[in-house]
């Protein structure tokens, strides 16, 4: 005597190729990308409204909000960063899609030009391996630890025990 449940027959196995496809589903649903969105979230239509010779500083906090950081130097310049980036599980993010908004203004306050860059303009630094290249000669482990024993009161000059 063959049971059934709810569609699936225990004895011919129909209703197998079903839940194996619907098991096959979750599991890439689970292994999808993840976005994340980092800094400054971008609006088009805030980035356009602001106008050179028409906006300020204060007209432009108050559209775009704080900047993510301003110039230390020269003339003042209000950076607003976006990332955003797209990660599987168990893998190192990558960015997606990268903008850099740059309003610099003049001495008076007033927006002078609105520079708006993307992941085009970004550098990818490799560094050279694991250790930054030094002058002077390498020491090993037990030089360091018993490299300065007899050194110390050798010298004679000046000090706790010299003249």
């Amino acid at each position: 005597m063959a049971q059934r449940i709810r569609g699936f027959d225990w004895v011919t196995g129909r209703g197998a190729k079903a839940a194996l496809l619907a098991g096959a589903v979750l599991a890439l649903g689970a292994c999808s990308s993840i976005r994340e969105s980092r800094g400054y979230v971008v609006d088009p239509l805030l980035v356009q409204s602001i106008q050179p010779g028409i906006d300020n500083q204060r007209s432009v906090e108050g559209t775009l909000g704080r900047p993510t950081f301003t110039s230390q130097y020269g003339e003042p310049t209000w950076y607003y960063v976006s990332s955003v980036t797209g990660r599987r599980p168990f893998v190192r993010p990558r960015i997606r899609t990268h903008t850099v908004l740059a309003v610099q203004f003049d001495e008076a306050g007033n927006v002078a030009t609105v520079d708006n860059s993307g992941i085009a303009d970004v550098v990818f630094l490799q560094p050279d391996g694991d250790k930054t290249p030094t002058l002077g000669r390498e020491r090993g482990f037990l030089e360091d630890l018993f490299g300065n024993i007899g050194q110390v009161g050798s010298g004679g000059g000046p000090g706790p025990g010299g003249q």
